[in-house]
């Protein structure tokens, strides 16, 4: 059997765990399956109506609401979360932004708030939480990518290269934290069932609902797995494309996608 990098987890009861970008989709459905299993969640996102709702139905669980563009925002939610609960035991970042974009209609403007949203904002949150988890030498950092930071793809002009930098972020934070007894895990979804991947006008292959991603997370993160991705029998086939030449990994692509 394959050693986990990272330390198995069997039991969540009164682990801290901070959810940014949990206010709909995978990051929502997460922190609901955590609150099941007896974690204390925190949950953040600019919709403070909508993760204040949660806390109140979710009993021990607290709202934080911040935009992850916001470095000082995320700087003192940290803070706060470490003062009221001694301690930070995982912290995800989930927050995302999405439209579809090809060269044939560049937005530079969407193109940076990609950038801001999917990629400084985990920078903020790297940014608080770095120096509480050293302190402790314990707890967990998890960044949720997507398959579409494996390699290039049509209408990812925006959205892949940010998610592609996530998952080098995390592989390198990995080399950096393992040592000092912190955990880092990178989870690439496939398709899910969320308001971001509402707006795509295709069929989307092996298509999921947030509870089973939530599933697919939890699961992977109690195994102690490095890379989270799901479903398998979608990314097991884009990890297999995305070693091959180059000649034969644009034709695959444009004859399973006709773009």
């Amino acid at each position: 059997m394959r050693m986990p990098l990272n330390s198995r987890i069997e039991d969540w009861s009164g682990r801290v765990v901070w959810l940014v970008g949990a206010s709909t989709g995978i990051g929502r459905a997460t922190a609901e399956l955590l609150h099941q299993r007896g974690a204390v969640v925190v949950v953040s996102a600019r919709s403070g109506a909508t993760i204040q709702a949660f806390a109140h139905q979710h009993a021990g669980s607290l709202a934080l609401p911040l935009d992850a563009t916001d470095r000082a925002a995320m700087r003192a939610a940290a803070d706060e979360i470490v003062q009221r609960f001694g301690r930070l035991d995982m912290a995800v970042y989930c927050a995302g932004h999405y439209n579809a974009m090809r060269a044939t209609a560049f937005d530079l403007d969407d193109a940076i708030r990609h950038q801001q949203v999917n990629y400084v904002g985990a920078l903020h949150l790297l940014d608080a939480v770095l120096p509480h988890l050293l302190r402790q030498k314990a707890g967990h950092l998890s960044l949720v990518a997507s398959v579409a930071g494996y390699r290039g793809l049509p209408n990812s002009l925006a959205y892949g290269p940010t998610k592609a930098a996530l998952i080098n972020l995390a592989q390198t934070l990995y080399f950096d934290l393992q040592p000092q007894g912190v955990g880092v895990s990178v989870v690439n979804p496939g398709f899910v069932e969320t308001p971001l991947t509402s707006q795509n006008h295709f069929t989307m292959p092996a298509l999921i609902s947030p509870a089973q991603a939530a599933a697919e997370i939890v699961r992977g993160w109690e195994a102690g797995r490095f890379e989270i991705h799901f479903p398998k029998r979608f990314t097991l086939w884009l990890k297999a494309l995305s070693h091959v030449g180059d000649t034969l990994y644009f034709k695959a692509i444009r004859r399973a996608t006709g773009l």
